[in-house]
Order: C-alpha cells, then structure tokens, then sequence
C-alpha cells in the first residue's frame, strides 16, 4: 500500500458520512419530534480550512436530517446528499456534479454502509469507534474518535500532504510564529 500522504496528495473532493463521524453517532430526539446533534466546532474549522484551500466539500448521508442541512449549510458544503440507502449509487452521481476522479476524492465513513465508498475511492478513512469492516476497508483509521476531531484530523492530513497546512493556520500564528508543523 502507499503511503497515506501519497493517497492525500491529490485530493480534491473531501466526502464524509454524518452520524459517526461528524458527530458521535447519537441522535437526539426531543419529546416534539425534533432531532438534535452534537457536532464538533474543531471539525467544522478544519473543514473551512480544506474548502478555503481549494478542496471541495461533500456529504453523503443514509440518513435525511434537518439538522444535517443546516450544519452542511452553516459550513458552506456544496454537494449534501441525504437518504442515500446506496451510498455507491450517491457517489457515482457526485462524481458526475463534481468532476472528480476516484482517486481524487476522500471519503471518511464508520460503517457497513460505507462500504461502497469506502472500498472505491483514493483514499478510505475510517474511524477508531466505526465498524470493524469499515476500519478493515479504509486505507488509514484516525486516532480521534467520530464526532471528537476525526474530521479535523484528516483534514490537516490533506493539508500537510499537500503542503498547504502552514499556509492554511498562518493566519492565526502571526508574523512572528514560524512553527515546524508535522503529522504524524
């Protein structure tokens, strides 16, 4: 297998599950009918940094949820796909809107569903807390859980591989910061 900086080099399309990963895989139903989630601020922050960096941003979800839209919305991600029972059926309809090849795009999922995505794209990610066959299929499992700085994670990976990390964070560190920034 490659080096997982190798398979982050090229990414151009970040794709990501919700429940599991985005958040910790809870839903919250409230005595109304409404659905609440908890989403990780850190994770939004690194997604903002990838789509500011030129990498875009989607979501492919099983699930159809409000909250998801507005979160999608409130951090800018263009392609947000929702009840998508077949997630290799959603993936090859992004890859038409997106203009993106396979081994352009990365995807982070934790479970069986994820599979087809997981098992197609350049580069598979999976979290500690997914689904054994999901970690099984994923190129590289994360040290943050879902929902508590996977998506962070991975997205300074795609920076760093693509030597935009620094430049991504130089807004916040200053003229006089010069840090030696690495993942490892």
């Amino acid at each position: 297998m490659q080096p997982i900086h190798t398979l982050a080099r090229p990414i151009k399309l970040f794709i990501m599950d919700v429940d599991g990963v985005l958040t910790d895989g809870s839903v919250y139903i409230t005595d109304a009918g409404d659905e609440l989630k908890a989403f990780y601020a850190p994770d939004g922050l690194g997604l903002t940094l990838l789509r500011k960096s030129g990498v875009t941003l989607a979501i492919i979800s099983g699930r159809d949820s409000p909250v998801t839209a507005a979160r999608a919305k409130d951090l800018k991600i263009h392609h947000v796909l929702q009840g998508a029972q077949d997630k290799g059926a959603a993936l090859a309809n992004l890859l038409k809107t997106a203009g993106v090849a396979l081994s352009e795009c990365a995807y982070i999922g934790d479970d069986v569903i994820d599979l087809p995505i997981l098992r197609a794209v350049g580069l598979a990610v999976s979290v500690p807390n997914g689904h054994h066959l999901a970690r099984l299929a994923a190129h590289w499992v994360t040290a943050q859980s879902g929902g508590a700085g996977a998506v962070r994670e991975l997205s300074e990976l795609i920076l760093f591989a693509q030597d935009k990390l620094l430049a991504a964070y130089a807004p916040y560190l200053g003229a006089d910061i010069s840090p030696k920034l690495e993942i490892v």
